[in-house]
């Protein structure tokens, strides 16, 4: 069985985060195994509070996974100070780590920034130019970039300068009202659109992550980068489509859509 590791923050209420990344590569036929950054107090109305885990603690995470259990793929989410992402990142290259999907969570859909300029800077320097690919929305690229986005012709431009300033393959994900979900992949050898169907479903909590443990998952198991990032975008659109709907906030999808057989049969 091929297996896959998530470096990113605990979400209590399951629909982000490590749990959303477990289900996901579950789902997705991969082992998952986890080092995590941060605890979160969260639910679908918000984060009331986080305590991040120790650099030292984050590398011991990262050792034991490594040195039993070998992850075919590594999903990077979000990672808020410059500590732990230099711990990530020296891991990593001890390792030689292969198939690194990086989320690079920065920005939150309403417009705020989530980690400081001195992160921003060590994340741009140390752990971008080690993934393979990059998954930035709209607010994110614009960082990554230095570059407003507000056209197509503005998400070409965007995702090539960054793939050639870090030297890895970017899925630039069109959302934000941009465009009608369709993403736009930048690797060596051209650019490719992948359209997609907006699903009018006000739940959304976690579809970044779920989208870059999806493409990390389909990386572990051997499918092209092309290959990975449709199977995830299927995936993703049939977790959504399947219309969860818990939480007074922005609730989860439902990673489980497709399970089927005799566990998952409801009961009664």
């Amino acid at each position: 069985m091929k297996t896959a590791l998530t470096i990113a923050g605990s979400d209590s209420s399951g629909g982000a985060g490590i749990q959303a990344d477990i289900k996901t590569m579950t789902a997705n036929g991969v082992y998952a195994m986890s080092a995590i950054t941060a605890l979160t107090a969260q639910n679908t109305t918000g984060v009331s509070g986080i305590m991040e885990v120790s650099p030292e603690f984050l590398k011991q995470q990262i050792d034991s996974i490594f040195t039993d259990i070998r992850p075919d793929a590594v999903k990077i989410g979000m990672v808020s100070s410059s500590e732990l992402i230099t711990a990530i990142a020296d891991k990593l290259a001890e390792y030689e780590a292969k198939n690194i999907v990086v989320d690079p969570v920065m920005v939150a859909t309403s417009g705020a920034r989530l980690i400081s300029d001195n992160a921003v800077e060590t994340l741009k320097n140390r752990l971008l130019p080690m993934a393979d690919i990059l998954t930035p929305n709209i607010p994110e690229a614009e960082v990554l970039s230095g570059m407003k986005i507000t056209t197509t012709d503005d998400m070409a431009a965007a995702a090539e300068e960054i793939r050639s300033t870090y030297h890895c393959a970017v899925l630039l994900k069109g959302g934000h009202h941009l465009n009608d979900a369709n993403d736009l992949l930048c690797r060596s050898g051209g650019c490719r659109w992948f359209l997609g169907r907006r699903i009018s479903n006000p739940n959304t909590h976690g579809t970044g992550c779920t989208l870059s443990s999806a493409i990390a998952s389909n990386l572990a198991k051997g499918f092209d980068l092309d290959t990975s990032v449709e199977r995830a975008k299927s995936y993703i659109s049939g977790a959504l489509g399947a219309m969860l709907d818990l939480g007074k906030g922005s609730g989860p999808m439902n990673h489980a859509f497709a399970l089927t057989g005799e566990y998952g049969k409801e009961c009664c």
